[in-house]
């Protein structure tokens, strides 16, 4: 499809309505069964579809309220994947002081870790997020956008070397079947006329911003990068591109989402750094948009784009923050984007929010009411800046 100059959109969760945070707990507890869940999170996803409508969206979600989290709800989609919840995990790590430690340090709670891992050999079960979509585009006129967890993000995550070994002996022998269930995926949507795939790969900022214990990380329960980061990012691009290869083209855009965590409200506990590091490996990738955050001080300069500027790719600019409440006026985002645009040209810009609104269902990071208000706050910034380059064309 073909979306407008500076298309507004989100980046995937929103906070889930109590009514959805007792479905999830009491659908784990076996209390209700699956479709009574889906009845309750049906409400949940028209009633977010609703305000993203009253910001004036261009691209929105359904919110990701069937899911726990943006990556453990996979347990439920593909096949010998089992949930494993903190205390799972202490398990299988060997320093268990070290994991506690950055658990603390983090602000991470324990309620909000449940960790995918791979028992046995996986396949796809059920689709990802393929129901989701076409639930979601029942009920708006809006395009609608899918955000699934990205290879590298869901090998490091389900290969738990006490679980996972009988049936992958490495972790790279994982990757070869989630790049297929993967593909698998995008093909169903692609087919379905989904205008917009997300992949959300979160822990490559820590590969390179975290210094101690690079590899044991809150985001991934199975701690298994290896501490070359330069190692593990051609093993991440090299998974993207083989997930991606022969799709573009074909009427879906598809972006990558990297972010700095999501977790907390508190900022400094937060990963900082510009994304320097990364642009050379990010610069080989086979996609549309990438999916950057730039609304805080914790993400440096944005002339770091200026690696995209003569090329085709797109940049998914976040310019408000979902964890704070403050909400960022009109002229502050048009300023930023404004200096964006400086190194991309505002027809490659998309204009959102650092990331979701919820990326833990049970920890939101705003409530909607403030979240639709920061996302109007998106929209009149992009429209006044076509207003304003509508006056200089004249």
């Amino acid at each position: 499809m073909t979306f407008p100059l500076l298309p507004t959109t989100v980046v995937g969760s929103w906070p889930r309505s109590k009514e959805v945070l007792k479905g999830l707990r009491d659908r784990r507890a076996g209390r209700i069964t699956e479709e009574a869940f889906h009845r309750i999170a049906d409400e949940s996803v028209i009633e977010c579809i609703k305000y993203q409508e009253e910001a004036g969206l261009d691209l929105i979600t359904d919110g990701e309220q069937r899911r726990d989290n943006f990556i453990s709800f996979v347990a439920d989609k593909i096949e010998n994947v089992k949930m494993l919840s903190v205390a799972d995990l202490l398990e299988y790590v060997e320093d268990k002081a070290s994991f506690e430690e950055i658990l603390g340090t983090l602000d991470v709670p324990a309620f909000s870790l449940t960790n995918p891992a791979a028992a046995g050999k996986i396949s796809r079960k059920k689709p990802i997020a393929l129901d989701e979509y076409l639930f979601a585009k029942e009920h708006t006129e809006k395009a609608v956008k899918v955000a699934i967890p990205g290879p590298y993000l869901l090998t490091r995550s389900m290969w738990v070397e006490g679980l996972s070994v009988q049936a992958y002996p490495t972790k790279e022998d994982l990757a070869e079947d989630i790049v297929a269930v993967l593909r698998e995926e995008i093909e169903d949507l692609i087919e379905a006329g989904v205008p917009f795939i997300q992949l959300d790969e979160p822990v490559l900022t820590e590969l390179v911003f975290t210094q101690k214990n690079a590899n044991r990380t809150f985001m991934c329960g199975a701690l298994t990068a290896k501490a070359d980061a330069e190692e593990e990012l051609a093993f991440a691009m090299g998974l993207l591109n083989k997930v991606t290869e022969g799709m573009r083209g074909r009427g879906t855009k598809i972006g990558l989402h990297i972010c700095r965590g999501n977790w907390s409200t508190q900022e400094d506990t937060l990963l900082r750094g510009p994304y320097y590091p990364l642009i050379p490996h990010l610069a080989k990738l086979n996609l549309d948009q990438l999916v950057l955050e730039y609304a805080t001080p914790r993400a440096g300069e944005l002339q770091a784009l200026e690696q995209f500027k003569d090329s085709d790719m797109e940049i998914g600019l976040g310019v408000v923050n979902p964890r704070i409440p403050e909400v960022e006026t009109v002229e502050q985002i048009v300023e930023r984007v404004k200096e964006a645009a400086k190194f991309i040209p505002f027809e490659r810009l998309f204009l959102n929010p650092d990331c979701g609104f919820g990326t833990f269902a049970q920890r939101p990071m705003n409530t909607p009411e403030i979240a639709t208000a920061k996302l109007g706050n998106l929209k009149a910034a992009a429209e006044a800046i076509k207003v304003e380059l509508t006056k200089q064309e004249v």
